[in-house]
Parts: structure tokens; sequence; C-alpha cells
């Protein structure tokens, strides 16, 4: 029988005084649940990424609307159809985001409605400032923005910095946007304190946006820290072409894969017969190493997302 899962995105920027209680409550919750997940809480709140069967992802959610720290949290939500986590996994993590200096949120950019995010693209005076990761934006993004050529979160304070010499902070109104909102929280502090008067950040991020604009105004797809990984910004929406190729023959695909070989794992962007002939891997010589993951064209974007459960098998074999 079919069952309908939800995928949720979700978090919270509040005081928690105790995480590590917070987590035992949630790994004791998810008992018996058909459930994945990955959630991090800490004293300063809670960034979750989750998915469920339908009554269970319902019930979690009004769960955690009963918690006095959780009581204002926004869920965004998708239909999919099956769980998009390999496992259950609840942390206690210091900083929500990993930038790796202390910021004050509180004193972060104004949020804009997907609705007035829309209009306001439209105007030429402000720079549109993508604060996500190269891998990410690079399969899909809002026309005009700006794309870092950062690999991590960490490396987003030195961008700022450079954003600062580059664009007059007293002038430049900004707009920047990231997948679900939480790393606009940080990230418009951060260039609010490098001196830029007028940031805004989009409220519910991308996902927000696609689940009450659509797609207009983006192009591509958007990159999803789950087994997805590229799904269209909007359900709804026909189809569109990828801006991307593919790295081995240059065909259009954003279809990310993780290599095979358990001692790589590169993401790399690869089209449906050239995973296929390399088994998953993203160069020869990785498809001639001695650790490499069986493969099961059946799987579709993540032939062997559950690796950890899986035999490393010999590449002679392959």
């Amino acid at each position: 029988m079919k069952k309908d899962y939800y995928a949720l995105a979700y978090y919270l920027f509040t005081k928690v005084e105790d995480p590590h209680l917070e987590v035992a409550l949630h790994k004791e919750l998810f008992r018996g649940m058909d459930v994945s997940c990955r959630i991090y809480i800490s004293e300063e709140g809670i960034n979750g990424q989750f998915s469920g069967f339908l009554p269970d992802a319902e019930a979690y959610m009004a769960w955690l609307k009963k918690r006095p720290a959780f009581s204002s949290v926004k869920f965004k939500i998708h239909h999919i159809r099956e769980n998009i986590f390999p496992r259950v996994t609840v942390k206690y993590r210091k900083e929500l985001v990993a930038l790796g200096c202390r910021v004050d949120v509180s004193k972060g950019g104004g949020h804009v409605s997907p609705g007035e995010w829309k209009e306001m693209l439209d105007d030429p005076k402000f720079l549109i400032l993508d604060v996500r990761n190269n891998y990410e934006t690079k399969i899909g993004h809002f026309e005009n923005a700006v794309l870092p050529d950062i690999s991590t979160f960490r490396e987003f304070p030195d961008y700022a910095d450079k954003l600062s010499k580059e664009y007059d902070p007293a002038t430049t109104p900004v707009m920047m946007y990231c997948t679900g909102g939480i790393r606009c929280e940080l990230y418009s502090s951060l260039l609010k304190d490098r001196g830029f008067k007028e940031v805004y950040q989009l409220d519910g991020g991308v996902i927000a946006y696609g689940n009450q604009i659509g797609d207009d105004k983006w192009r591509g797809k958007l990159f999803v820290f789950d087994d997805r990984l590229a799904i269209p910004i909007d359900e709804k929406a026909p189809p569109r072409d990828p801006i991307v190729q593919c790295s081995s023959c240059g065909k259009l695909s954003d279809l990310y894969y993780n290599c095979a070989n358990a001692d790589c794992n590169t993401l790399f962007l690869s089209c449906p017969d050239c995973v296929r002939t390399s088994r998953g891997c993203c160069s020869e010589q990785c498809r001639n190493s001695p650790r490499v993951r069986s493969f099961d064209e059946n799987r579709g974007n993540k032939p062997f997302r559950r690796a950890h459960l899986e035999k490393i098998a010999v590449a002679s074999e392959q």
C-alpha cells in the first residue's frame, strides 16, 4: 500500500535551557515512528530537516509546538514518496550553522515575504546575494543573483569582507537568500556588522518562495541536503531544462551523485548514461579503487544511499 510522507524544514533561534535533554526527548519520541531526520539542537535553538509517514510527521509537529522553547517554530512542508534521510540523526551542536564566529542574530536583516521578494527582484538598485555554497548555486539560483564561490559555510565571513570592498556598504542595499532561511539569519547580521546599512532576507528561504510563489524568476533546481539532492522549487510547475552539464559528456544534467568510491565520496554531476557506465564513480581511478560501493541504478540519484548498511564491494567485482 502506498504511503504518504512529509518532508519538513524548520529552524528557530530561541533560548534552550537543556539542549541535551531535548535531544534525548526527540530520540525517545522517534522510537517506533516511520521517520528519518537530521536535527541539531543547541543552547541557541533548533535546526531540523525531517521526513516521516504523514501521521508520524503530524504528530511530531504537534509535539514540538507543545515544547515550551519551540512553540513558535514554523514548518515548511513538501509532499514526498518515502523517507529522504538514511537514518534518524538528532545531535547537540554548539553552532546551529557552522560559521566559526559569533554573531547577534537579533541584529540581522529585515525579513521579506516571498511576495514582496518577487517584486523587489525587479528593482535594479538591489544586490541580490545567494549565500549558499557553490555546489548548491551551480544547479539553481535566482536570476541576476551574485553567486559567491565558496564551498563551506565558514568561508562566508571572509567573503563578507571581500564584498564590503567591492561594493559601498553605505549605499548598496542587499537582498540575500538561502535554502530555508537559517543561514540568512546569521549572514545578514554579519553583513550589517561589515557596514551594510540596508539588508533584507527572504523569509523562509527558497523553499517558502517555491511553495508560495512558484518558480518565477528562478533558474534550475534547488539543492537540498537529503537523498533527493536536487528538486524543483515548485512541485506543480512543468519541468525545466537543467542549467548545468554532465561532468563527463557535457549533456545537460542537474543530477548530483556521490562517488561510489568510499574513500572519495565527491559530489559530482552526471547524466544517467554516464553514471551507469562509470558505476557511480567520478573517475576511472575511483572506479578501480579497492573500496567501491555496490551500484544499483534503480535507486535513482542515490544508488547506494544506505551504504552504511551495505558491504563494500571489491572494485574487481564491478
